[in-house]
């Protein structure tokens, strides 16, 4: 797989709390301590050549309403040749803490929104789905709500030409290796181990691991 990231691309991570990973808002060039600065790190000391420049605006506590809402100023005025987009797990969970859901119908026209306003711009697209696992044991339930927008996210990628990260498949296969909760100790906010995992597969699916 020829990679997706040229000569001079800035290259954007959007999402929520498990892109921002404690970054400092202030400081626009802060990756904070996740998936992001990971696989930005091995990028760049793999391509040093690239000077590819890396940007995080991933924001805690977001669902796609909220990237609808900061579209413009935290993607589209930053001129990004590449995008990617991390959303969707508070999209499920504030149904089971706050009782404030999104249907999978919004959550799509929503995504589908982003992703129309990005693709005219020319910028490439990664996806990268949500995942939970079952720690405690009550994030089981959480399924019926997340599957169908994990099913929605694969299926924006084959409309939208975007490389796909799968992770949902991933950290249920890394959970037979360890138990889940030396992936992701709340079952959403991936530990050290898990950003790899994440930083990873991000790498091989914009053909750069």
């Amino acid at each position: 797989m020829s990679s997706w990231i040229q000569q001079n691309d800035v290259v954007l991570f959007q999402g929520d709390s498990i892109t921002d990973a404690g970054r400092i808002r202030d400081n626009g060039q802060d990756l904070g301590r996740g998936y992001a600065l990971m696989a930005a790190a091995q990028f760049s000391a793999s391509c040093p050549e690239k000077q590819v420049q890396f940007l995080n605006r991933g924001i805690s506590g977001n669902r796609v309403v909220d990237l609808e809402q900061r579209w413009q100023e935290d993607c589209l005025d930053l001129k990004p040749n590449l995008v990617s987009i991390y959303i969707g797990i508070n999209d499920t969970w504030r149904r089971y803490d706050r009782n404030d859901p999104t249907s999978t119908e919004a959550y799509e026209k929503g995504y589908r929104n982003i992703l129309t306003q990005t693709a005219e711009t020319g910028a490439k697209l990664v996806l990268i789905e949500p995942f939970v696992l079952p720690v405690p044991e009550d994030r089981k339930l959480w399924r019926e709500d997340l599957d169908p927008k994990i099913t929605v996210v694969r299926e924006l990628a084959r409309e939208f030409g975007a490389r796909l990260v799968c992770l949902d498949g991933l950290f249920a296969q890394a959970s037979t290796r360890a138990e889940s909760s030396f992936w992701a100790p709340d079952g959403v906010h991936p530990s050290p181990a898990g950003h790899a995992l994440v930083a990873k597969a991000w790498l091989q699916a914009v053909g750069a691991e």
